[in-house]
């Protein structure tokens, strides 16, 4: 008697569906997200004190309370909606729908209430029950709006298939890296994509904690100044290191039958344009292209010339120019005094509403250069196939 291939007919016609993945790449930007909301809340994190005060007492104050803006409250609402919609995606698989939806709120509610909490510390912060309600209900918003797109965006979104074709399987983390990149450059920088300059803002901390004077770059120069020439030539280290060691990392995620060189065009481009935005917003708007001085325009071209050389290396080889290029920028920009001219431009900076955006874009410009490194050396993110 023949075999019934009705079984096996039914499995042809229904194939059995695709396991459910976590999606690392949610994960990895709801914990950069996350970080920036706490640098962003406690910012400048210096004049600590304890006044006494209930930390819950902000909670029973009046609403509104008297000082507000319409300007806060959409801010406040749209801050937290990323969050709220990144947290249902991480969750995934494990947690979905309605309940993945509450956790997220929940989260965005335990953020948003612990950051009013501890402002209470800090003399240049004030807490507001407006604030918190405003930011849980983004959270809320946000998980809503997770809970209602995750299916498409993490078991049928075409911008899924669109990363599996464009970037290679061990680029999740480091394609939210590189999408920070451009975020990067919002903050003021001494020179063009001269992100990373930690010593100065240790000094600034360690000089509140010990009540002296404290500058550890100029004691790594062992008090050496720069001339003006010195200051041009830094300059285009800087920025040819800073672009070429960047756009390396970018273009060492590529898969070879991406469309690599027009990305990287596009992704130098997208910095270019966030850097001359953040430059028309925070100063006056004539100052759009301030940052297109001669240093900055030499080592730009430089920086674009070398990148083309090193991207015909063996992939081993590109991720450790990437290494050293930015290595070189990172210890250039850190050892290197002020640039006077930085200094100059400085003085016509206006915060005006953006106050509180300046943590969280300071924060971006401090570390992206060490999560660079780290995704670079770690070993889960190299290539098989290096």
């Amino acid at each position: 008697m023949a075999r019934e291939p009705a079984a096996e007919t039914l499995i042809q016609q229904f194939p059995p569906a695709p396991p459910r993945e976590p999606s690392v790449l949610a994960r990895g930007i709801l914990l950069a997200y996350l970080a920036l909301i706490i640098y962003a809340s406690l910012y400048p994190f210096s004049g600590w004190e304890q006044l006494g005060v209930p930390l819950e007492k902000y909670l029973y104050e009046p609403i509104p309370p008297r000082y507000w803006t319409g300007f806060d409250v959409v801010t406040n609402i749209l801050g937290y909606v990323p969050l709220g919609v990144l947290a249902v995606y991480a969750f995934y698989p494990s947690v979905r729908g309605v309940a993945a939806m509450l956790l997220a709120a929940l989260l965005g509610i335990l953020v948003s209430g612990s950051m009013e909490a501890l402002q209470s510390f800090l003399p240049t912060r004030v807490t507001s029950n407006l604030d918190f309600l405003t930011n849980s209900t983004g959270a809320l918003i946000g998980a809503v709006l997770g809970a209602l797109t995750y299916h498409q965006v993490l078991e049928r979104s075409r911008l899924r298939r669109l990363r599996h074709r464009l970037f290679t399987p061990e680029a999740s983390r480091g394609v939210v890296l590189m999408a920070l990149w451009p975020l990067a450059q919002i903050y003021p920088q001494s020179y063009l994509f001269g992100t990373g300059q930690l010593l100065p803002v240790l000094s600034d901390w360690l000089s509140l904690w010990t009540d002296v004077p404290i500058d550890l770059s100029d004691l790594l120069r062992n008090g050496m100044q720069l001339s003006a020439s010195q200051y041009w030539q830094v300059e285009i280290v800087v920025t040819c290191c800073s672009t070429a060691g960047a756009l390396l990392v970018w273009f060492h995620m590529l898969r070879d039958k991406a469309p690599r060189f027009l990305l990287v065009i596009a992704m130098l481009a997208a910095a270019l344009a966030v850097k001359t935005l953040s430059m028309a917003l925070l100063f006056k708007p004539q100052n759009a292209l301030a940052w297109l001085s001669e240093g900055a325009q030499l080592g730009l071209l430089a920086g674009v010339v070398l990148l083309a050389l090193l991207v015909w290396l063996p992939k081993r080889l590109q991720r450790y120019m990437a290494i050293m290029l930015l290595a070189i920028a990172f210890v250039t920009i850190n050892v290197a005094p002020a640039n006077p001219y930085f200094v100059a431009t400085l003085e016509t900076w206006v915060q005006g509403k953006f106050l509180n955006f300046n943590g969280a874009a300071q924060f971006l410009s401090l570390v992206w250069p060490l999560i660079a490194f780290w995704f670079l050396l770690h070993r889960t993110h190299r290539l098989k196939r290096s």
